[in-house]
């Protein structure tokens, strides 16, 4: 394995992925853009047709990479396959695990169970040239490689570290910035189940990531992703509880105030966690702890943060909205990704109150929404007329660059704008009937203030500007 590294610049190795999703594909397309051949698996013939004409399966990937990858696929250095059997061949002497490991909001561990059973094959059938080194990028629940995947490996008569190297470097790059947060600037945690692996996965990440953190080994590396997401999960929550205990505060101003303390990260309130990481950080870390009745903090903060799209719906049943329009089946600005959006929450629970709900996301066709969230779509902003309250959920760049005098235009029956990601915070609705709150400001949940004495509440700027 000394030798990894200087085979597969040269091109007598090559690397594959399992899933290519946005962490498989995103490795591929690296990989490939330094000079290593790579052939990725997935189970969607579709993106895979798409991969293997050079086109982007994954919206805004290209900016996310910082690189247009399709000369990549075009010209053979990558490609994708329906036939995990290519994943099989000799010289594929590096592996990636980038599966789901979730559905529903839960862990979720068949498609990594069955990537172990054809890797174990595999090695049983001497499909390889020398063991593979299986380093797994997914997100797993702490324990998960020791009790779950290297067991199926020795109960096939396999031994780990001999027949088969495995580590685990869980990917934290954002998706939503290339601000020093893509894998190739972002210190990269990563550690092998002995020495060994842990030295040949550092000689393969090396060809990427420019900043490298060993782990003691792999257990230290599987539980770093989690548990750093949990920390982040319950500041969130904090920020949350803040605002709801202060309703006459713009907590959203104070924690901006907060967050200027060298040592304080800032969190602003929104209307609920969504993704694939932060909403499940806390159920890893509780599910895999060894004494998880110590983790009170963690259980708290995984019932504030699924109380917090309700109450947005409930803020709006108080302000008497019969139809409202949301803007974003997105968790977060600028990416396709509905994983445990609010609006999910949000929707469902307008819908069984009676009110009337439609969606606008200019990433998603209509027959996505509704097979997503079954829900109708509208315009924007043409649309926006039929609706007496919005929600703001995705800051898509759309709603962002959109014509001020053109929104009011079609905002003649809107009371009331929640505006999660305070897309429009410097737009002046002074004038209008419009009552508008960023999440997070002076009774965002509670509406208007109670008028001071002798002032109507009509006169009262309770939007933040």
């Amino acid at each position: 394995m000394m030798e990894l590294k200087k085979n597969l610049l040269e091109g007598s190795k090559r690397i594959g992925i399992w899933g290519v999703g946005h962490i498989g594909y995103s490795t591929m397309s690296h990989f490939a853009e330094s000079g290593v051949h790579c052939v990725g698996y997935d189970i969607e013939p579709r993106k895979v047709a798409e991969i293997n004409r050079g086109e982007i399966p994954i919206f805004a990937m290209d900016y996310w990479l910082g690189f247009d990858p399709e000369f990549l696929y075009r010209h053979g250095v990558a490609r994708a396959t329906t036939d995990y059997q290519e994943l099989m061949a000799p010289d594929v002497a590096v592996h990636f695990i980038c599966i789901p490991t979730e559905r529903n909001g839960e862990p979720f561990l068949e498609p990594l169970e069955d990537v172990c059973h054809k890797l174990i094959d595999a090695v049983k059938n001497k499909s390889f040239s020398e063991p593979p080194l299986i380093i797994i990028e997914s997100t797993l629940t702490p324990g998960t490689t020791d009790h779950f995947v290297i067991p199926r490996f020795q109960a096939a008569g396999l031994a780990v570290g001999k027949d088969v190297l495995i580590g685990c470097a869980p990917r934290r790059d954002w998706f939503s910035s290339t601000d020093n947060k893509s894998l190739r600037t972002i210190p990269r945690i990563f550690g092998g189940a002995d020495p060994a692996t842990s030295a040949a996965i550092q000689q393969v990440l090396s060809i990427v990531c420019a900043s490298l953190v060993p782990a003691p080994d792999h257990m230290h590396a599987e539980v770093v992703k989690s548990i750093e997401n949990a920390y982040r999960h319950a500041e969130v929550a904090l920020a949350f509880e803040l605002s709801r205990a202060y309703p006459s505060l713009d907590m959203r101003t104070v924690l901006e105030l907060v967050g200027t303390k060298w040592n304080v990260g800032t969190y602003f309130p929104s209307f609920g966690v969504g993704g694939y990481c932060i909403p499940l950080s806390s159920h890893y870390v509780i599910q895999g702890a060894e004494h998880p009745e110590e983790l009170t903090l963690l259980r708290q903060t995984v019932k504030v943060c699924e109380q917090q799209p309700l109450l947005v719906g409930q803020a709006l049943l108080k302000s008497g909205a019969k139809k409202v329009g949301i803007l974003g089946l997105s968790y977060t600005q600028n990416v396709k990704v509905w994983a445990q959006s609010p609006t999910l929450r949000i929707s469902e629970f307008l819908l069984k109150a009676g009110v009337e709900v439609k969606v606008n996301d200019p990433h998603y066709t209509q027959e996505e929404v509704t097979r997503i969230v079954g829900l109708e779509t509208f315009e924007f902003p043409e649309g926006l007329d039929q609706f007496d309250a919005v929600l703001v959920v995705a800051g898509h760049r759309e709603y962002r660059l959109a014509d001020h005098t053109h929104l009011f235009q079609h905002l003649p029956n809107c009371k009331i704008i929640l505006d999660s990601p305070g897309m429009w915070k410097d737009v002046d609705f002074t004038g209008t009937d419009v009552e508008y709150h960023v999440a997070g400001d002076a009774w965002w949940l509670n509406g208007r203030a109670p008028a001071a004495i002798g002032e109507p509440a009509a006169n009262q700027i309770m939007a933040t500007r």
